[in-house]
């Protein structure tokens, strides 16, 4: 029965999950940076590439267009979504509401331990930021602003927050590098309020941290706004125009998507 379905034949009961395993892949694929902002993304191209029947793949795509991590046309297709400068500011927005939540109640529940283990999250967060390789820096940088979350203990807001850096994530990966104004212990400063401060206090670091964050998202993401206006409903197909723009990075190679590279 799943050979069928693979092969595009009846509905079964195993269609919603390789929907899924088709939504994990590409979805982790997004959150990695393999898959650029403005990227193209042919559905009967990753439905072979996965051994799939179409449905499924289409299933698994417009699931991520709902979470806004892709967009899609009528006659365009379907690519990785180019975010406006509204967006990103309203994203900021919510985060912020979120996270000084969040910061608020770690202030108040969280044990020595947890405040311990998150101070030398933060400093290992700091050590490697001015890494050229920023890959585990990204990680890490999830991880601490999760386990913010996480030992706030509660667990409606942890899932929201989850959601939230999982689309922040994608223009965190274009990052680079540090900027050079920003602080050498930005992350410890933040740890310092959260784990000695007041709940006050803790709230307005956050906001503070925050506010830097959203300064170098929108100074990192103006080519792609550029790019969007120029481009407005027209999605670029050509992989070698898309590196002329900017999209795909020039010494990316488009490895195939396989449910056990991720």
């Amino acid at each position: 029965m799943l050979e069928a379905s693979r092969r595009g034949g009846p509905m079964s009961n195993a269609t919603p999950s390789l929907a899924a395993e088709a939504y994990r892949v590409v979805r982790q694929r997004i959150l990695r940076g393999e898959l650029s902002l403005g990227q193209v993304i042919s559905r009967r191209k990753l439905a072979t590439e996965l051994g799939m029947s179409f449905l499924p793949v289409s299933e698994a795509l417009q699931r991520l267009e709902v979470e806004g991590l892709l967009e899609s046309r009528p006659r365009a297709g379907t690519r990785v979504r180019i975010p406006t400068r509204d967006d990103v500011r309203g994203h900021f927005v919510v985060r912020e509401a979120l996270e000084v939540q969040a910061a608020m109640l770690f202030a108040r529940v969280a044990t020595a331990g947890e405040r311990t283990d998150l101070r030398k999250l933060a400093a290992r967060v700091d050590a490697l930021a001015s890494r050229p390789d920023r890959t585990l820096y990204t990680v890490l940088h999830h991880k601490l602003h999760r386990r913010i979350a996480e030992c706030a203990r509660c667990s409606s807001l942890t899932d929201v927050i989850e959601k939230t850096h999982a689309l922040s994530s994608i223009w965190f990966s274009l990052l680079r590098q540090a900027a050079p104004t920003d602080p050498p212990r930005r992350h410890q400063e933040l740890a310092a309020a959260l784990t000695a401060g007041t709940p006050e206090e803790a709230a307005q670091a956050t906001r503070e941290h925050i506010a830097v964050g959203l300064e170098r998202t929108l100074e990192t993401l103006e080519p792609y706004f550029r790019l969007r206006r120029v481009h407005r409903e027209t999605f670029v197909r050509s992989e070698r125009k898309q590196r002329l723009q900017g999209i795909v990075p020039a010494d990316q190679k488009h490895a195939k998507v396989r449910s056990q590279s991720v």
